[in-house]
This record gives structure tokens, C-alpha cells and sequence, in this order.
């Protein structure tokens, strides 16, 4: 019997593995339906290999209820391969340098310009971009443009990622202890003098006190940014080398470094005073945001002023719902000269990287209808939230009101949670959010900012109010990424490194005092050169035309072509 049942068995895997062949179609020969309609395969199935990164509040992608959903939507099925937050690079370099990759890699930015325009394991995707593969892309695309997706080869290698969050566009905010200003009777301060004054005020008030608290890690944390723009803007991270090379451009499109900026020395001036003063705390320069968030939360609530792209990240407004309302967003105080920037990322959330396909995929034209479905509306709030309409989410909630007052394109019911679930992608894939989108979720018109549900009208507000009013107002231009070729990455990426190191330890010294800037504001300069800082401007610059010469180029052609 139990020889007979073996082979019973056996038979059984055996039809049950003939039928599973016949239903999933070899990649070269799967036919489509016709555009736009599902699922894209016509009959059976497709596999495909995919690498993305994993993320901790989903509990298995290859199980996920949306991803099983877009199986039986699509008639695409993705086999998956991920690594996590900390070391999806890695993970995906050792796939793509064994040779031994998959067919396509989303969700994650690779090197392009390494593995697509130079060792063409990434195909250009330019002949694929059509309204039978891609047309939610395309119309998607309309308002950004392809061109800022091409690689330094003019070609394009990937598809974008769409996520336009309008406080994120003004995420670098100082936050104050609103109480402790009322009891000293203080107004929240406008002037670098202001600032200064109310400091020494707190720390008369209390002298164990930390007026402004700091992180060198962390999203927007960092307090000397913030103070420094109130002599001259200062760029965040590099877009294109990852780096604090503080390069951005003047008003003339000429790349320089505002760390050797006249303005910058005299901001250096100004806060060692308040470190002089007393007013910043050591660890300000070295801690991360979880070490700030500890600081702020003591029980004796020690900190005046604290950096954060969210006062969310310092404080929880659950948990410690009164002492979260003792704190305010302010505006961007000004300088001697009268100087008042408050900053703005050069890109609010548009980046090539989002999807690429290998050369190993038989059949591009499937993948990119694939992915193409999360380009549309129903596609995002699919696979943020959930792919059940009516109880994950509501299209046009009647009565309802968006962030920016309009009416509501969309109710989420499913909400976002940092707990382990397996129904929704959440933060991993792809995001598709422009801004009218992202600005129309529904909100309740009265909602209290400072309850849990009212943070995104609380940095709403703040952003609208306070910062975007003196975003534009700076001679200095941020830079977006600019397309480099790889050898350009390779003759500058170390270069640039031993910058980001110079300028951040000069600067940690000229504010403490362990260095007069004054009598050494000459010799920083000239171990930056020594370092390649010319080198590093003009591998920029060349870039910067590029990009922007071709686009200047372009529009004056079609000015030419319109005059006659």
C-alpha cells in the first residue's frame, strides 16, 4: 500500500507540475492583451525575478495580500528577492557583480551609470516608453518631463519615483519650547540678535538647561544648518554624490562651495558665540536623532530650541500629548545683513531609479505593464494601503476635505501603521504621489494639529506659513542630481569624501573655538584645494552643462522654430 500510494503520488506531482508548466508562459513567448486591459499575459502566466528592498512592517512580500492581488490581476508573477533597509546596496551589488542577477530591480536606486550606461546589464528602456506599455507613465510624466530620467549617455535606464511632500520640501524646521517663551516673557524670535538674547535669557532661567539641542544624524536634525542659513543658504547632502560637500550653484549656474563662502565663515562667527554663550550642547555635533529625542524627553525637559523635520521624531504626541504641545515651529530667523532663507530641496520628490529592467528579461513589454499600474491613482492607494476599495480606502469621500482645502480626491480607512502586517507593500516598491494627490487625502476640516491624526496639518501649516515664504530669497541655487558618467563618479568619489571630512571637522572646530577662524580661515582653504576641491567643482560643472546646456539649448531651438 504505501508502495502504491508513493506512486500514486508521484503521478500526481507529476500531472500537477505538467499542468503548472503548460499555464505559466516561457517569457519569449507569452502574448498580451491589448493595452491597458487585464491581466496583461492573455493566457496562463509570467515569472519574473525581482530584487527590492524589504521592510520591517511587512511580514513577507511574496505573500503579501497585494501581492497576490496583483498575481490575479496581471497574470504576473514576481519572484522576489530583497535585502533590508541596511543592506539592500550591498545585497544587490554582489548580485549584479556575480553575474547571477535578476530580471528586474525596484523600489531601490542602483547605479546607473555603472551597471547601465557602462556595463549595459541595465537595458535603455527609450524604445519601450510607449502608450501601448507605459501610457499611466507617460501621463504621469507630462508635468516633470522624461529628460530629467536620462543617464549622462542621453539615454533612460529607469523609471521614476513620485512622491511630492510638501513639508518634506521645507523638512529642515527648528522647533520651541513655546511655554518656557511665555513664562520668560519672550516672544519667539526673527533676528540672529533675537535668537541670541533669548538664549542667554533661558540660560539665566534655567541654568542646567540646553538651549538649542542637535543632531548630527537624523532627518533634517542637524541645528547648525538651520543657523547657518541666516547668512547663507546651505546645502543638505549632495543629491548625486551623497556626500556634505556644501557645492551648489550661484545665480550665474557657476558651481561653488559654501563652505568657503565669506557668509559662512561669519555664520561660524556667530554660533560659536552662542556656543560661548553656553547655549549648544556638546553632543549636538556627534549625537543621532534617537540620542536628541532621549535629551528632549528628560523629566526635567532641558531644551529651548530643537532642529526636526517633524516634531514627531523628537517628541511622541500620544504618549506625551501636553509636553507636545509645548513646542511651536518658528520661521527662519535673519541675519546682520537682513538675510532670511528658509530651505528648499531642489528636487520635492521626483527621482529616476524607481524601476529597472536587466538584461535578462526575455520580455520588457510585460514588465513595464506590470508596473505601469502603479503609476495610476488606484495603483498607489493598491499598494500603500491595501487593494480593498470600500474598506482599505474610498475614492471622492463625499464631504470630506483635503490638506489644501479642495475637495478630497481619496479617504484612507486602512491607516499606516509601523506595526507587522501582510496586507499592504506600505514603504516598499514604488511611491506615486504628486503633489495634488498627496495634498488631496481627506482630513477632517477641524482636526486638532496637535492630536495624533493632525500632524500632516500641523507641518502643512508650518511649511505654508512660515517657511515656504522665504523659500527663492538666496543667490545660491541647490543642486538636484546631476547625471555623471561613471569614471566622472570614480575620479571625484574619493575626492569628494576627504571634503565632506575637512569641511565637517573645520567647521565643528570653528564653532567650538578649538580652532580661531580667523587666523586659520586661510589654511582650511587651502587643505580643501590641496584635497581637490577644484577638481571636484569642475567635475560638477561639467555635469551641470550638460544637463542644463542641453535643456537651455533645446528651448531656445524651439523659441527659433516658433519665431519664424
Amino acid at each position: 500500500m504505501r508502495k502504491n500510494l508513493a506512486t500514486m503520488t508521484a503521478m500526481l506531482l507529476s500531472v500537477s507540475m505538467i499542468a503548472a508548466s503548460a499555464m505559466t508562459v516561457a517569457a519569449d513567448e507569452v502574448e498580451l492583451n491589448p493595452a491597458g486591459t487585464y491581466p496583461i499575459v492573455k493566457d496562463g502566466t509570467i515569472e519574473f525575478e525581482a530584487f527590492t528592498m524589504s521592510m520591517p512592517n511587512v511580514e513577507n512580500i511574496q505573500t503579501n495580500d497585494f501581492t497576490k492581488f496583483m498575481e490575479e490581476k496581471t497574470g504576473v508573477i514576481m519572484e522576489f528577492q530583497t535585502g533590508g533597509r541596511d543592506d539592500w546596496k550591498d545585497k544587490l551589488n554582489m548580485l549584479l557583480q556575480s553575474g547571477d542577477y535578476p530580471e528586474i530591480i525596484f523600489g531601490v536606486s542602483t547605479d546607473l551609470a555603472k551597471y547601465g550606461v557602462k556595463e549595459e546589464m541595465i537595458i535603455p528602456l527609450d524604445d519601450y516608453l510607449t502608450e501601448e506599455n507605459v501610457p499611466n507613465y507617460l501621463k504621469m510624466m507630462e508635468q516633470y518631463g522624461l529628460d530629467m530620467t536620462r543617464e549622462a549617455d542621453g539615454k533612460i535606464y529607469s523609471l521614476a519615483d513620485i512622491n511630492v511632500c510638501y513639508h518634506c520640501q521645507y523638512g529642515r524646521k527648528m522647533w520651541v519650547n513655546k511655554r518656557y517663551l511665555d513664562e520668560m516673557g519672550c516672544e519667539i524670535p526673527t533676528t540672529t540678535d533675537e535668537f541670541y538674547d533669548v538664549c542667554a535669557k533661558y540660560l539665566e532661567y534655567k541654568p542646567n538647561g540646553i538651549a538649542v539641542a542637535g543632531a548630527a544624524q537624523g532627518w533634517y536634525s542637524r541645528m547648525q544648518d538651520w543657523l547657518i542659513d541666516a547668512f547663507v543658504l546651505m546645502p543638505h547632502k549632495s543629491q548625486t554624490l551623497v556626500v556634505r560637500d556644501a557645492v551648489a550653484a550661484d545665480k550665474d549656474g557657476k558651481m561653488t562651495c559654501v563652505a568657503t563662502d565669506d557668509r559662512y565663515k561669519e555664520a561660524m562667527k556667530w554660533i560659536k558665540s552662542l556656543y560661548d554663550l553656553g547655549a549648544i550642547y556638546d553632543g549636538d555635533f556627534t549625537q543621532t536623532g534617537e540620542q536628541m529625542k532621549t535629551l528632549v524627553n528628560q523629566p526635567d525637559e532641558p531644551v529651548l530650541f530643537f532642529t526636526a523635520g517633524t516634531i514627531s521624531d523628537a517628541i511622541a504626541p500620544a504618549s506625551n500629548p501636553d509636553f507636545y504641545r509645548d513646542y511651536v515651529c518658528m520661521a527662519p530667523i535673519a541675519g546682520p545683513d537682513g538675510t532670511r532663507i528658509a530651505f528648499e530641496t531642489p528636487n520635492p520628490g521626483v527621482d529616476s531609479g524607481a524601476f529597472c529592467i536587466t538584461d535578462k528579461c526575455e520580455n520588457p513589454e510585460a514588465a513595464l505593464r506590470w508596473v505601469d499600474f502603479f503609476y495610476s491613482e488606484i495603483g498607489d492607494l493598491c499598494s500603500q494601503y491595501g487593494p480593498e476599495e470600500g474598506t482599505d480606502w474610498v475614492l471622492n469621500p463625499e464631504g470630506k476635505t483635503g490638506l489644501d482645502g479642495e475637495a478630497a480626491k481619496y479617504e484612507v480607512l486602512n491607516l499606516y501603521t509601523s506595526e507587522t502586517q501582510n496586507h499592504d507593500w506600505q514603504d516598499i516598491g514604488i511611491r506615486v504621489a504628486p503633489a495634488d494627490y498627496r495634498l488631496g487625502q481627506a482630513v477632517d476640516a477641524d482636526v486638532d494639529p496637535y492630536a495624533p491624526e493632525g500632524l500632516e496639518k500641523l507641518l502643512f501649516d508650518a511649511s505654508r506659513d512660515l517657511y515656504e515664504p522665504y523659500a527663492g530669497t538666496s543667490d545660491i541655487q541647490l543642486l538636484d542630481t546631476l547625471k555623471m558618467t561613471d569614471e566622472e563618479i570614480s575620479n571625484i568619489s574619493v575626492i569628494a569624501v576627504e571634503i565632506e571630512k575637512i569641511i565637517e571637522e573645520s567647521s565643528v572646530a570653528f564653532m567650538t573655538g578649538a580652532k580661531d577662524i580667523d587666523a586659520e580661515w586661510d589654511s582650511y582653504i587651502e587643505s580643501l584645494n590641496n584635497a581637490g576641491l577644484q577638481d571636484l567643482l569642475s567635475t560638477y560643472q561639467t555635469a551641470y552643462d550638460r544637463s542644463f546646456g542641453a535643456a537651455e539649448t533645446a528651448e531656445t531651438e524651439v523659441e527659433a522654430e516658433a519665431a519664424e
